[in-house]
């Protein structure tokens, strides 16, 4: 079948390949006149802006697929789309939005004729060839009208409508607070083995967990391929970053009275890993060098 894909970030461009090669057509579009030349010359539809998108769009209903950055960007490419589409369209959004602003986008477009469709999408830079795993809310029709697409995008068994307008989000979001929480402790058991009295290989042991033992998973697959290339990390700092979907995870723990300290602890975890040095520890230094008389000072902290 064909679609439109607004947005040819990592996602989105292999999204692209991958549904051009499950034999649909593509219109696509993006505000890098590069990455739309580079969808082109793998066999997509180049458009220049979304009114020449939805134009190129052939049959009815029409669909387009965005993947643009939550929030405004999403919110204002979902309305631009809803005011040039006709009653009985589709839309999907498949990218990290905040499901409570899925929901509003939802009845904006619902007031329109128009349908949205959030599209939890999850597999990163290798769903080109593995697949992406799609947690898809919605209305029934819709959805079951976009499931060509969706079982071209999933491996087996990766797609699954999970319920009504917001189901998709909500669960991606639940989705990546549980990553959180496993990279965390990935993280924290090898920081133990490497600080131990023995000189262990990460890759050898990575390896070895990733068959028959409890913890093995994709990601400790990844967590293999990194110590390969890197046995002491040296090349890559120790920063990390969060997208949202843990700080709305945590919330919605809050709100709905569920208690999540493994996913809360390591999203905190994910703040102190910016800091060069945190000024908590240098309040508990301070405060410990008052009573005891433990002081660092800085020129001797290694």
């Amino acid at each position: 079948m064909q679609l439109g894909m607004v947005g040819l970030g990592k996602m989105g461009a292999n999204m692209t390949t991958r549904l051009i090669g499950g034999g649909h057509g593509v219109v696509v579009y993006d505000r890098s006149a590069d990455a739309v030349a580079h969808a082109a010359a793998g066999g997509a539809t180049p458009a220049n802006d979304l009114n020449d998108l939805v134009a190129k769009l052939n049959g009815s209903p029409r669909i387009v697929w965005i993947m643009v950055p939550s929030g405004k960007p999403t919110d204002e490419t979902i309305d631009a789309l809803a005011s040039i589409l006709a009653p009985g369209d589709i839309i999907i959004d498949g990218g990290n939005t905040n499901w409570k602003d899925g929901l509003a986008a939802y009845e904006r477009c619902a007031a329109k004729h128009v349908h949205l469709i959030d599209a939890g999408t999850s597999g990163g830079v290798w769903g080109l060839a593995e697949g992406y795993c799609l947690m898809v809310g919605g209305d029934d029709a819709a959805v079951t009208t976009c499931e060509p697409i969706f079982r071209t995008l999933a491996p087996e068994k990766g797609y699954a409508h999970v319920g009504k307008a917001g189901a998709g989000h909500f669960s991606k979001m639940v989705h990546n607070g549980v990553e959180y929480g496993m990279l965390q402790a990935y993280g924290e058991g090898f920081e133990i083995l490497e600080s131990s009295p023995f000189d262990f290989d990460m890759q050898q042991l990575a390896e070895l967990w990733c068959h028959g033992s409890v913890v093995r998973s994709w990601l400790l697959e990844l967590a293999v391929l990194a110590f390969k290339a890197d046995p002491k990390l040296d090349a890559i700092r120790g920063y990390v970053d969060d997208t949202g979907e843990g700080r709305w995870t945590v919330q919605a723990a809050i709100d709905q009275n569920v208690p999540a300290p493994a996913i809360t602890l390591a999203l905190l975890a994910r703040f102190a890993s910016r800091q060069d040095e945190s000024f908590s520890a240098k309040v508990i230094a301070a405060l410990r060098n008052q009573f005891g008389g433990h002081a660092v000072k800085p020129e001797t902290h290694v």
